[in-house]
């Protein structure tokens, strides 16, 4: 295992465009910075499940199955579709002018606010079967069968979960750029148009994945 190696690699592989990223772009513009990376919590408990069940091989059997893998890619679609009309719709940019508040000091309100931004990153990992592809087929490359793998799982593991957060953040950042160039309900229309369509777009990509 070459950590050292694994670290920028890992890095890159995050801040690839997908659709958490796309969502973390989405909730830097709405809801700011820290909130979004709270968000990115989500995506995290999603990507350890399947960190696990690639750690006890269950990855490639998953990957094996053609009605696992379709099924978890049209649901996946599915939701980024739903995701995407929700947003073009929306004509709520109330969080684009309110203050970035922090997720400690939150009320009761913006705690299930958060709760849901969480929840919506877990959605979206959890039935992109990219991430299945990633861990069942990427990761055992890094893995030394000289030594115990459980072991480094956790380590490889641990340095790409950390790395979406570093993802997280750098799209975050740039969507919480984007909203400074908002000042007008027109520009905000705009803005809900072109995110609702970049979540198609994204469901649409999806479809094409093939195992």
């Amino acid at each position: 295992m070459d950590a050292l190696a694994f670290a920028p690699l890992s890095v890159l592989i995050a801040l690839t465009p997908g659709p958490n990223n796309f969502c973390a772009l989405n909730n830097g513009m709405r809801a700011g910075v820290g909130k979004a990376l709270w968000a990115t919590w989500g995506r995290v408990a999603a990507f350890a499940i399947f960190l696990t069940i690639s750690a006890v091989g269950l990855g490639a059997m998953l990957l094996a199955s053609e009605t696992a893998f379709v099924t978890v890619k049209w649901i996946g679609a599915i939701y980024l579709f739903w995701l995407g009309w929700k947003t073009w719709r929306s004509r709520d940019f109330s969080g684009f002018d309110a203050a970035e508040a922090n997720a400690t000091d939150a009320t009761p309100r913006q705690a299930l606010t958060v709760r849901r931004l969480i929840a919506q990153e877990f959605a979206l990992a959890i039935t992109n079967p990219k991430a299945i592809i990633l861990f069942a087929a990427v990761f055992p490359q890094f893995i030394d069968p000289s030594r115990p793998p459980a072991q480094q799982f956790l380590v490889l593991g641990s340095l790409y979960l950390a790395s979406e957060f570093i993802s997280s953040a750098v799209y975050a950042t740039g969507g919480r750029q984007i909203r400074r160039w908002v000042r007008t309900p027109r520009g905000a229309t705009r803005i809900n148009r072109a995110t609702g369509g970049i979540f198609m777009g994204a469901g649409g990509l999806l479809l094409t994945a093939q195992r």
